[in-house]
């Protein structure tokens, strides 16, 4: 990416209010121009390894502006861009790959349970129950785990209702969320080669986003 596109964004953080944004929107202008430059790419490279459907640029990128109805924080713009990737885009409602581009090291790709129903939630503890070692051979195979070395999100303090404390597989099934990312400097952000960095991390998740989709929504429409 385009390094001006960091240096927007840490402008952003720093005059985050309305009159600012519109003295600059050019800077604005340029800035998602770049994003959409590497979504493009990222969209095309995917394709070759995921069957994207025939998603588009538009359908992934995140709005800049926060919804600050319900916020005691009213700065109006996030301070970081972002894009949900994967067929249907944005608003699939389905796991895919999350991006998000903020400076001050901050850029992710990521991916994972997040927000889900109670059956959702429901129907991953059964399969934990039922059959571990499925998603325990993804996330703890060596290189998927050098890559996104830590689970990220929340989990039961206590044991889920239905299920022992001494089960053996009692904190994955404490788990509300099961999310995964992999930070980027800003110096790796403007590399050249920063969408092939984002690519390779795609090709590590995507046995996992197939697996969670699988389990969170396939497996479901099945019965």
């Amino acid at each position: 990416m385009d390094s001006k596109t960091l240096h927007f964004l840490s402008l952003l953080a720093e005059n985050n209010n309305r009159d600012w944004f519109q003295e600059n929107r050019k800077l604005y202008d340029a800035a998602k121009a770049d994003m959409e430059k590497l979504v493009g790419y990222l969209i095309t490279e995917a394709g070759k390894f995921q069957d994207l459907g025939n998603v588009q640029v538009k359908d992934c990128l995140l709005r800049i502006n926060r919804d600050i109805r319900f916020s005691k924080n009213k700065a109006p713009y996030k301070n970081n861009l972002a894009a949900g990737i994967g067929p249907g885009g944005k608003s699939s409602g389905k796991i895919d790959y999350y991006l998000q581009i903020q400076p001050g090291d901050l850029s992710f790709l990521g991916g994972g349970m997040w927000d889900v129903t109670t059956e959702q939630l429901a129907r991953f503890r059964q399969e934990i129950d039922y059959n571990a070692d499925e998603l325990k051979g993804i996330i703890q195979e060596a290189e998927f785990h050098e890559h996104f070395p830590e689970i990220h999100g929340e989990s039961l303090k206590t044991t889920p209702k239905g299920y022992s404390k001494d089960h053996p597989e009692i904190e994955l099934l404490k788990r509300k969320q099961l999310f995964f990312m992999h930070r980027y400097t800003d110096k790796e952000v403007a590399s050249r080669d920063f969408g092939d960095l984002v690519l390779k991390g795609m090709r590590l998740l995507k046995p996992f986003t197939d697996y969670m989709n699988y389990v969170l929504y396939e497996e479901a429409a099945e019965q």
